[in-house]
């Protein structure tokens, strides 16, 4: 224990220092928001914040992302086996906030949308990943379409 103290207290103000922002861009009232578990059908769009250059966007494939909330299924960029890039975000196990992105999206009704701000920390740190440059700050303009099994509130 004392050995993993040692390595991970250097760490400690690089992980208090940088946080993933979430701004509530527009909200709704529901009587079901999005929880641990549930399958979602999500627009996204990622930029880099240094320039706004779009990385991916579901918008641009007029096909939302579908994915279970809380299994850390979000967040990868390569394709698959000659196929075009099907999703920007697809599994990381690498990088916790990432392997997280779905997590910044619990509570939302459907037609909510959100932005991540995610620092390089939690995110790609300063590995090059794709169109991304290293040591990249990510944005991540979200919009909850569906949760599956549950209508949408008609107010």
């Amino acid at each position: 224990m004392r050995l993993l103290n040692f390595l991970l207290l250097p760490l400690l103000p690089f992980a208090l220092a940088a946080e993933v922002n979430i701004e509530y861009t527009l909200t709704n009232e529901c009587s079901r928001k999005s929880q641990r578990g549930d399958t979602v059908q999500v627009h996204y769009r990622g930029t880099l914040e240094s320039d706004g250059k779009e990385f991916d966007a579901s918008y641009n494939r007029g096909q939302p992302l579908e994915f279970t909330v809380g299994k850390g299924m979000v967040i990868k960029g390569s394709k698959a086996k000659g196929k075009p890039e099907k999703a920007f975000v697809r599994s990381l196990t690498d990088h916790w906030a990432l392997h997280r992105w779905d997590e910044n999206l619990l509570g939302m009704c459907i037609g909510d949308k959100r932005k991540l701000t995610i620092p390089p920390e939690f995110g790609y740190g300063q590995r090059a990943m794709g169109a991304i440059p290293a040591g990249s700050t990510l944005v991540f303009e979200t919009e909850l379409m569906g949760i599956q099994g549950v209508e949408k509130d008609e107010l």
